[in-house]
């Protein structure tokens, strides 16, 4: 092999790309890769390259890039009832094969990560040289994390933020009819500075009921039910194989990790005290037990000052769900779905922390009643305006229900989403400012920045660039345009 040569490889499409030969070349568990020229693109090949010759793999391949893909439209090929529009939403959000290689052998074609999810300079204040390196989740979430420059950390808020980018592409993904089989730290990458994540490794995703996995997982994020299995043979019946349900299992544990920092199975029980082998194993599988486990303490570290009530009610709930009913028992566990709806009411209930120096900025205003921020316990002395949303109920004129809450902060944007019923927070809406919250004079302000319709809680019409100031017990429209929302104010 001769580096820095150039070679040129057939795609199964009937078109060419180039590539440039590196003798040390990337190599993952089961393929290698190389770049073009331009470095645009990765082209892989398989460690083994009868593993490429094996028609299962090459057809799991071909479903995965076509039938299945939610970063292509259903008009290209891709998966059912996709628009160009949020095909182009996940195409930034997966690493997602855009082509086969037919010769020099069988592979296939990547688009490399955005550059956000490479290091640059000065990532390391400890002299670490991680200058190019892939953003693996567990530099910001595990024991690393010291050496990591704090400029790279992000805040509270962007790790919000990554758990909602993950949750939306695992839902998206599942949605298609696909499990990832591996998720875990090293499969995504994450930003702290955007929070934003992108889900790799695609070529090896299982098709229930068609393509069966080829991997059973990274240690820390297997699911119980897998690793107390994996001695048995494939065709057993009794064996668990990574699946839906095992990808709900490792989809918590990133989230647990993004929030907390820390593993939620990995606490100070000693399972086997012969063998640190045995100790991993009862830990991970047969035997795990929640760190934060109401009912079981026994793993639970002494020192723990933030847990999972310091988030929303939802998200304690969808934890206790996954981590204590749902631990040793797959259908109790929250779906993508649900993860993406909670941690989206808790983005709306954020707020920015008081004290300049803490270090998390942000917290989730959990109880209006007792408004202190959990991390460096300083309390709000602020007014707290919360407004709830509420839409007109079906065939039930002047009847309205609760469908959102928001607590507000200086400068916070509102979206469709509060502004219409019939729009979601999802890769489907718009990004397009449509008001904003501002403090002005003391007097807290929603200003119209860009709706049609919107009426003051006296009836009149607010236009574009007036505002209507936010007083407890206040109810005004959005819009009164259709499906527009009703909007009640509470200020403590």
């Amino acid at each position: 092999m001769n580096s820095g040569q150039i070679m040129t490889a057939q795609l199964e499409n009937g078109g060419t790309i180039d590539f440039v030969l590196d003798a040390n070349a990337p190599r993952g568990g089961m393929k290698h890769t190389f770049f073009t020229p331009d470095k645009k693109y990765a082209v892989q090949f398989f460690n083994n390259p009868q593993d490429g010759q094996n028609p299962n793999i090459q057809d799991r391949i071909r479903t995965i890039v076509g039938i299945y893909n939610p970063t292509l439209s259903e008009q290209d090929g891709g998966a059912l009832g996709n628009t160009e529009k949020t095909a182009e939403y996940f195409r930034s959000r997966f690493c997602w094969p855009v082509a086969i290689v037919q010769s020099p052998e069988f592979g296939i074609v990547c688009p490399t990560y955005p550059q956000r999810f490479f290091f640059g300079d000065n990532a390391s204040t400890h002299g670490l040289n991680l200058k190019g390196k892939d953003k693996k989740s567990n530099w910001f979430t595990g024991r690393m994390r010291k050496y990591i420059s704090s400029g790279e950390l992000g805040d509270f808020r962007t790790m919000l933020s990554a758990a909602i980018c993950l949750s939306r592409s695992i839902r998206r993904m599942h949605q298609a009819g696909l499990a990832h089989s591996d998720l875990s730290c090293n499969n995504v990458l994450i930003d702290p500075q955007t929070g934003s994540t992108v889900v790799i490794d695609i070529d090896s995703l299982v098709v229930p009921g068609k393509y069966p996995p080829e991997v059973c997982g990274t240690r820390g994020y297997i699911a119980p039910e897998v690793l107390t299995t994996m001695e048995l043979d494939p065709r057993d019946p009794r064996r668990c194989l990574p699946c839906v349900s095992t990808d709900l299992h490792a989809l918590p544990v990133l989230i647990y990790e993004y929030l907390f920092l820390r593993h939620p199975l990995a606490g100070p029980k000693i399972y086997s005290p012969d063998s640190a082998e045995e100790d991993d194993f009862l830990a991970m599988g047969p035997k795990a037990t929640f760190i934060e486990d109401p009912n079981d303490t026994s793993n639970r570290p002494q020192d723990l000052k933030i847990t999972i009530q310091s988030l929303s009610k939802g998200l304690e709930k969808l934890f206790l769900r996954a981590f204590v009913d749902g631990l040793h028992n797959p259908s109790e566990r929250p779906t993508a779905m649900e993860w993406e709806r909670e941690l989206l009411k808790a983005w709306d209930r954020l707020r920015r922390c008081e004290n300049p120096h803490c270090e998390k900025k942000w917290f989730i205003l959990r109880d209006e009643r007792e408004p202190v921020c959990p991390y460096c316990k300083t309390r709000v002395t602020d007014k707290i305006i919360t407004l709830t949303l509420k839409s007109a109920m079906r065939g039930k004129q002047g009847v309205y229900r609760d469908c959102g809450e928001v607590v507000v902060y200086d400068q916070m944007p509102l979206y469709d989403w509060h502004v219409y019923s019939n729009v979601h927070n999802d890769e489907k809406a718009g990004n397009d400012m449509r008001a904003y919250i501002c403090k002005h004079n003391g007097m807290w302000l929603l200003v119209n920045h860009g709706i049609e319709g919107m009426t003051s809680p006296t009836g009149r019409l607010v236009p574009k660039g007036q505002a209507v100031e936010l007083k407890d017990g206040a109810v005004f429209r959005m819009t009164d345009r259709e499906n527009g929302l009703l909007c009640e104010v509470s200020a403590i």
